[in-house]
């Protein structure tokens, strides 16, 4: 298996909305920042998705370049093509992680956003990443520990629940604090870390976390974790806090910089 979750055309739409989001925008300009692509370099995105990072990416190494973009779900990639189209240096793919149709040594970086921690043979993942980057090539692996997720609520017992429950859809939920020794034992140094979070006073459209609700309201429900009527009470709470200006929620990314041997 390679993929704890997929997206349906449904939630492809919903997540390339989220996407969309301020919030996630600054995640994506700190993964660029970290990554510094160049003219001409060959990248591999992994677990493309909706396909915003590629597209940043194609722009950067320009046509010269090649960006090579992997994700599971058809219906991403569809977004992504569409996302991309007239850009040269994209090559989009269906693609597992655990095991991607490119040679040995053959690209200058790898970056995986928010992907690694559905994968479950996460090692295998990280050893396909180090079995194609050159010699010192990098990558930018960002995931998030949902253990940092804060979500406030005046039924706190009912958001733990829910929270707890959604834990569910990633296969590696605390992925980011085992990240160094998986790289570590790919032959893959550490340089960098830091953390990248969001947060939200407010449940608006256009935030992360009004993004993100609806999303974690149709899993748990549709995994029979948490009974619809116990979901709707949790995203209505959301609104009445944001009207009464007591909403609040954060979460925790974790990003990574990784070097192969040179």
């Amino acid at each position: 298996m390679a993929s704890s979750m997929p997206f349906d055309e449904q939630a492809a739409r919903r997540i390339e909305a989220v996407y969309a989001s301020p919030d996630v925008a600054a995640t994506r300009a700190a993964v660029l920042g970290a990554l510094e692509p160049r003219p001409g370099e060959r990248i591999v995105d992994l677990g493309c998705g909706p396909g915003y990072l590629t597209r940043d990416l194609a722009l950067a190494v320009g046509p010269g370049g090649r960006v090579h973009a992997l994700d599971l779900s058809g219906p991403m990639l569809a977004l992504a093509r569409r996302r991309c189209r007239g850009l040269p240096a994209v090559g989009l793919a269906a693609g597992d992680m655990t095991a991607f149709a490119l040679p040995d040594g053959s690209v200058d970086a790898a970056v995986a956003v928010q992907s690694l921690a559905y994968v479950p043979d996460v090692a295998r993942a990280v050893g396909e990443i180090a079995r194609v980057l050159r010699p010192d090539g990098r990558a930018v692996v960002l995931d998030t520990d949902f253990a940092s997720v804060v979500w406030h609520g005046r039924d706190q017992a009912r958001v733990d629940r829910i929270l707890a429950a959604y834990d569910a859809h990633v296969a590696h939920p605390g992925l980011p604090r085992r990240l160094s020794r998986l790289a570590s034992d790919a032959c893959l140094a550490t340089v960098r870390r830091e953390v990248v979070p969001i947060l939200n006073a407010s449940f608006r459209p256009g935030t992360f976390a009004h993004g993100i609700a609806p999303f974690i309201r149709d899993f748990v429900v549709g995994a029979g974790r948490v009974p619809a009527k116990e979901a709707d009470a949790w995203l209505a709470e959301g609104a009445a806090l944001d009207a009464a200006g007591e909403f609040f929620a954060s979460l925790n990314r974790y990003l990574f910089v990784l070097r192969s041997p040179g």
